[in-house]
Order: C-alpha cells, then structure tokens, then sequence
C-alpha cells in the first residue's frame, strides 16, 4: 500500500467532513501488507463553504480551496496528537513499513510562503511521529515537498522493493 495523502486522520481528530474513521491506516498493517505512508496534507482540516465553518474555530487560520471546501490549518497540539496517532498505528503493524517524510511541505499550501507554511506545527508533527516510531520503523527523511517528483518517486520505489521482497 502506498498512502501518501493521510490527511483523513486531521479531520477524525479536529472533527473535519472527511474522516475515515478512528481504524484509517490500520487495515493494512493488520494484514502484514508492506506500507509505505507519508504525512500528506496533515496540515490541514477539511469543511465545506466557509460558512459552515464551526464557531468554535474562529481565530484558525483558512484557507479557501474553492467555495464549496475551506481547509483550516492544525495547529502544533493537533500536529503532535497526530504523530502520536500515526507512529502508534504504524508500530503495530505486522509488516513491513516505510516512513515517508517531506520536509519541504506537507502539502502545496505548506510549503515555504504558503499560506498553511507553520514550521512549528510541521516539526511538532514531524518530531512526535519519530520519537514515537523509535527505531522500529524504517524512515526516509528527505528534503522535498510531498509534491516533488523525486518524493514521490522514492516512495514508488521503496514500495516496489517491499512487494519484490515480500511476494
């Protein structure tokens, strides 16, 4: 499985429209299918027209996609709840795994001069996903945004080596 946008677990956390539910990125492990997962648009809450917006969210910072979706940035608490999250299902699995990390931006709009660009978010998610990872996963820290054709490439690659190696 490659599973390079995450971006469903902000919105089960946050309380976004597009969770898939508390099981999402557990599936796979559970099977023993090798995985390779990156951190895709986990900077960002998903909603509909801006105005349905909840309250309890004013003073967040948005960013309107087109009018009938309006993405709201997570903040370093929701980005770190997150690597927790993420390392505790990625630990579990009975497969192999392999992390992704872009350090250019985890998203188009996360990336330098973006409007969702917030580096302390990105490394309290960035930083709490490996100290709960530990040493048993295998992490690919590369200096790419998610989008970069070389991020995605590697990624690729890796997952055809863990289905080569495991088929």
């Amino acid at each position: 499985v490659l599973d390079m946008t995450t971006t469903e677990l902000a919105d089960e956390l946050v309380g976004g429209v597009l969770s898939a539910g508390p099981d999402r990125l557990e599936m796979a492990g559970s099977l023993g299918i090798p995985q390779v997962v990156s951190l895709g648009a986990l900077d960002m809450v998903n909603f509909g027209p801006r105005e349905t917006v909840p309250e309890r969210f004013e003073g967040r910072t948005f960013h309107i996609h087109n009018p009938t979706v309006t993405l709201m940035r997570t903040t370093p608490e929701e980005c770190a709840e997150l690597g927790r999250r993420i390392g505790a299902k990625l630990k579990t699995a009975k497969g192999p795994v392999a992390l992704f990390i872009p350090r250019g931006g985890i998203s188009a709009i996360a990336t330098e001069g973006g409007p969702f660009h917030n580096p302390e978010a990105d490394a309290a998610l960035i930083d709490t996903l490996l100290a709960t990872v530990g040493d048993g996963i295998e992490v690919h820290d590369l200096p790419w945004d998610i989008n970069d054709r070389r991020f995605a490439a590697a990624m690729a690659i890796r997952l055809a080596e863990l289905i080569s190696a495991n088929s």
